[in-house]
Formats: structure tokens, C-alpha cells, sequence
């Protein structure tokens, strides 16, 4: 399972539902994640990847780690992974 999909299987779980639901260009507000939701998401990730996500993550003007789309999400764990392969 590439990292996309493992990605966007964690966010499906958090917006309950179905992983062929979500689309890259989505938001979080676009599947209806709120900002605990959020917290749940960036708390699965580094326990499913084995990263740290950075605590601004929140704040995409902040942090290289943007959560505002799926996309970003994916591009961002990838980023995270190599560096801490790096």
C-alpha cells in the first residue's frame, strides 16, 4: 500500500467514510473534519508512519507540514519520512 493510500485510508477513517470517498483535492472542512478530528489525523499518522509531525502543522504559513488538503497531507508525511530516513 503506497504511503496516498494509507493516507487517505487514515483521513476516510477519521471523516467516516469510505477511503474511495476522498479525493486528493479535498479539504479537511470539504470532508467535514473538524479541528479535533485533526488532531486524531495527525496523531494516526505519526503513529502509522512512525514521524513527528510538526505542532504547527495548523498553521501551513508556519510549518512545512501543510494540512489544508489531502494532497498536502500525502506530500507532507512523504517529506517527513525521507527526512527522517535522510
Amino acid at each position: 500500500m503506497s504511503v496516498q493510500e494509507r493516507v487517505i485510508r487514515i483521513i476516510a477513517e477519521q471523516a467516516m467514510i469510505e477511503p474511495s470517498d476522498v479525493a486528493t483535492t479535498d479539504t479537511m472542512d470539504d470532508l467535514g473534519i473538524d479541528s479535533m478530528g485533526l488532531v486524531e489525523c495527525i496523531f494516526a499518522l505519526e503513529e502509522e508512519f512512525d514521524i513527528d509531525v510538526p505542532y504547527n502543522a495548523n498553521e501551513p504559513q508556519k510549518s512545512t507540514f501543510d494540512i489544508t488538503s489531502v494532497a498536502t497531507v500525502v506530500t507532507g508525511v512523504e517529506h517527513l519520512i525521507a527526512e527522517q530516513k535522510g
